[in-house]
């Protein structure tokens, strides 16, 4: 079993990534409804990949893309949110950012800003 290989950190971090994705916030929901499935121009998404030592909302790893959705917590935690950045970043994948009102209140235009990137 490959999760019986893992350092107990992963083994960790990949039970939270699981946990995440059973209770998942309503932007990540509404997210997910549209990127699921290859839905979004056959473009496989994983929804709480674990990424090093990250987990990530959303990521396309064949376009190296992470979407993030940020709840109202993340204010408060920019310098830990521009160093997990930097650290995808380094592991060649662009990151892009939206917040929970902007998925609730403009999927569509949430939807475009990913095409955009891809």
């Amino acid at each position: 079993c490959y999760a019986a290989t893992m350092p107990l950190k992963d083994q960790t971090q990949l039970a939270r990534a699981k946990a995440m994705r059973r209770e998942p916030t309503k932007a990540e929901q509404m997210l997910w409804a549209k990127l699921r499935a290859k839905q979004l121009h056959g473009i496989k998404f994983s929804h709480q990949v674990l990424i090093g030592d990250y987990i990530a909302d959303f990521a396309a790893r064949q376009r190296r893309l992470v979407i993030e959705v940020d709840g109202d917590s993340h204010a408060a935690q920019q310098a830990y949110d521009q160093k997990r950045t930097e650290f995808l970043e380094g592991k060649g994948f662009r990151v892009i950012r939206f917040s929970n009102l902007d998925v609730i209140q403009n999927i569509e235009g949430v939807l475009e800003a990913i095409e955009a990137a891809l």
